[in-house]
């Protein structure tokens, strides 16, 4: 589990970097990493970026004050080691900011639980526009965060709506006998089966639930109350209680939400799987629920079955055919957008120092011919600094300075720009395919009781079972 949160900096860039690069809390600096800038000059870097920004004034009128943005990212104790902290910082670091922004990444280690620290320019060294720090951007950083903590075997704490989890709501959820994480998992599974806020209340009815102050008449109760069957009180639907996303309001809005996504939506992406009513004890337990549970399973049957004849699919052999294709095509558009990813930074990272030597040569040249290097060193140091960190930096690279074409560069950073919005059309396209042909073959399985084995009979309705 991580915890993220950022922060503008206003002044003292160098202040900020020199505390998070402390070798005391670095173990030495062993866990400094940095990107298109140099630890020792990365505010000399920042300031050359940003003295070339292009909106200096946000969309809503403010200056742009902040020079830099310090992101901290900090992990459960014991829960990871140092390496990984790191590498996970590094690769939040480089999904973030995709290649565009300078940046310093340090762990550090001196304290009871590892953290990371990024600071990056406010400002990006391709077109030099600001970094636009909001609600939306901060959801990205958490979802990224989190992400990136599942794929390397960390706890999440997972949040069904973007407005996000109290954390004792999360703790509660964490213990499998509590009734209050039931009332919320009912809920969730109701308001996910039902079209209007009226189906909602029906469907809980259905589950076992006495309700109270259902209405959203202004005559009725604040808050909506549920008390499950077996139970001896109510428990109400209030922030305090259940958590925000459970009061009648939200509910009603989630559902309404939920609809407008579905009309959003002209292809069936939101194919629904069918209900398990075999396994789930509460099934077997209430006889109107398992009715409704077989209606809303011959629906979805009836649905996928058109859905799969409308692709010209008659059996589970070319039902297979199809997805093996389209999970190939996922595969290779995937492995083609990371490599142009990685086209992409090393070239943004190369712009940059091309930028900063072209413009910086004069002065190096004034430099060298000048009579009092010292006193010319003293006015134009900063220039200096950066002309020679772009002219080595480009060597290392395999550049020689003095014959590299700017515009050429700048135009093979629009194409690559262009071939991976291209092929994230298409890996968008074709994921949403596979997802619905995975679902249809899940459905067909169930409901037609057909062992993965035993796929190669064509489709029959006749031969789904009575309900």
């Amino acid at each position: 589990m991580a915890v993220t949160k950022i922060h503008g900096i206003k002044a003292t860039v160098d202040k900020a970097i020199e505390y998070i690069c402390n070798p005391d809390k670095t173990d030495e600096q062993i866990y400094v990493s940095s990107f298109a800038c140099s630890p020792e000059t990365a505010a000399l870097d920042f300031k050359y970026t940003l003295d070339h920004t292009n909106e200096q004034i946000s969309s809503n009128g403010q200056n742009r004050e902040n020079k830099a943005f310090h992101l901290i990212q900090a992990f459960a104790p014991e829960e990871v080691s140092y390496d990984k902290a790191h590498t996970i910082g590094k690769e939040l670091a480089d999904q973030l900011l995709e290649g565009k922004y300078s940046y310093v990444l340090t762990t550090h280690i001196d304290k009871g639980h590892i953290h990371n620290h990024l600071i990056f320019c406010a400002a990006d060294n391709i077109d030099h526009n600001h970094y636009h720090d909001c609600k939306k951007s901060y959801w990205k950083i958490r979802k990224l965060s989190d992400r990136l903590c599942e794929e390397h075997g960390l706890s999440v704490i997972h949040s069904t709506e973007k407005r996000g989890m109290r954390y004792n709501e999360w703790s509660a959820n964490q213990n499998e006998n509590s009734w209050k994480a039931n009332i919320r998992k009912d809920i969730n599974q109701a308001i996910k089966s039902s079209s209007t806020y009226d189906d909602f209340i029906a469907l809980m009815n259905a589950k076992g639930y006495e309700m109270k102050n259902t209405s959203l008449d202004q005559n009725s109760g604040k808050y909506i109350s549920f008390r499950p069957s077996g139970k001896d009180r109510f428990v109400r639907g209030s922030a305090k209680s259940l958590g925000k996303n459970f009061t009648k309001e939200r509910i009603k809005e989630r559902i309404e939400n939920k609809q407008e996504r579905k009309r959003m939506f002209t292809r069936s992406d939101n194919l629904r799987q069918l209900i398990d009513i075999t396994s789930d004890t509460k099934f077997s337990e209430n006889t109107g629920l398992k009715k409704w549970a077989s209606k809303e399973n011959l629906k979805v049957a009836a649905h996928t079955y058109n859905l799969m004849l409308s692709k010209n699919i008659h059996n589970f052999s070319e039902l297979n055919e199809r997805i093996n294709v389209l999970k190939e095509q996922t595969q290779t558009a995937n492995r083609s957008i990371v490599s142009i990813e990685h086209q992409l930074r090393e070239l943004s990272e190369i712009i940059k120092y091309a930028e900063q030597y072209q413009e910086n040569k004069p002065f190096n040249d004034r430099y060298e011919n000048a009579k009092d290097q010292d006193r010319f060193l003293r006015k134009y140091e900063s220039r200096i600094i950066l002309f020679a960190g772009a002219e080595r930096m480009l060597q290392r690279k395999g550049i020689d300075p003095r014959h590299m074409k700017l515009e050429h560069l700048r135009k093979q950073y629009r194409d690559l720009i262009s071939q991976k919005e291209k092929l994230a059309i298409q890996q968008k396209s074709t994921s949403a395919d596979l997802k619905e042909l995975e679902q249809i073959r899940q459905n067909m399985e169930e409901y037609l009781q057909v062992h993965p084995l035993d796929q190669e009979k064509p489709f029959n309705p006749n031969s789904t079972p009575e309900l």
